[in-house]
């Protein structure tokens, strides 16, 4: 089970644009709102440091978080966290109430297991391709997975696993996920062949050049005892 991530707030007793720019620049911190569950919306503002700290934790996104408010304690998810897009300041935070039984849509990431082990990639050299990465599911707030496991370990080369194959936590579900919607999560292909440049032989250019060679040394020779054989001529003559 992961470590529980736990917001300190305090109540907001004025509302507005002008009131949050001061608690963003005077009081260094976050205005946020708690709603949902049949009860009366909550206008808070929280700290800076540990808003920032819990933004780096992927399960800030995900999972079941506390705010602390006094001796109140809310169950919530994070619905929208709005940044300054110039500055990347946290301008303000939207969180919504839960309780163990309401359903939420969220966003879980896929975790590939036993890669070293597929039979694809140990037997026949295969390369392990991932189409999806994370996936939308709906599930229970008191049963948000931190990841959703695929294990590829009996992947055979050429082979696929779909969304329809994935194993979801007990009560879970894609939403929309049909055999027309479905789609491919991970498959093992062949690497692609990579083409060599053709090596000459260096053998062969060695023997065509000391052929070379040798013709030229022999049409050489020829020309050397025309040569002679005309100047013996000459000495006969005179």
């Amino acid at each position: 089970m992961s470590e529980q991530i736990i917001l300190n707030a305090d109540l907001r007793e004025r509302t507005g644009s002008n009131k949050a720019r001061v608690i963003r620049k005077i009081d260094g911190m976050v205005p946020a709102i708690v709603y949902g569950d049949e009860k009366d919306t909550l206008n808070l503002k929280l700290r800076l440091n540990e808003l920032t700290k819990a933004s780096q934790n992927e399960l800030f996104y995900t999972q079941v978080l506390i705010i602390k408010n006094g001796d109140n304690e809310e169950k919530v998810v994070l619905k929208e966290l709005q940044k300054d897009p110039a500055k990347g300041k946290f301008l303000h935070a939207d969180f919504q109430r839960v309780s163990s039984k309401t359903k939420l849509k969220v966003i879980i990431p896929m975790n590939f297991i036993n890669e070293e082990e597929c039979i694809g990639v140990k037997n026949d050299g295969g390369l392990i391709t991932k189409a999806i990465r994370e996936v939308e599911i709906m599930c229970l707030a008191g049963n948000i997975p931190e990841s959703i496991d695929v294990d590829v370990t009996d992947l055979e080369l050429g082979a696929s696993i779909r969304l329809t194959e994935v194993s979801l936590p007990d009560g879970s579900e894609i939403p929309g996920l049909t055999e027309e919607t479905d789609q491919m999560v991970v498959s093992v292909n062949a690497p692609k062949a990579v083409e060599e440049e053709p090596v000459l032989d260096e053998g062969i250019e060695g023997e065509e050049g000391e052929e070379g060679s040798s013709e030229a040394g022999e049409d050489s020779g020829d020309e050397e005892s025309k040569a002679e054989d005309g100047d013996s001529e000459g000495s006969e003559e005179s």
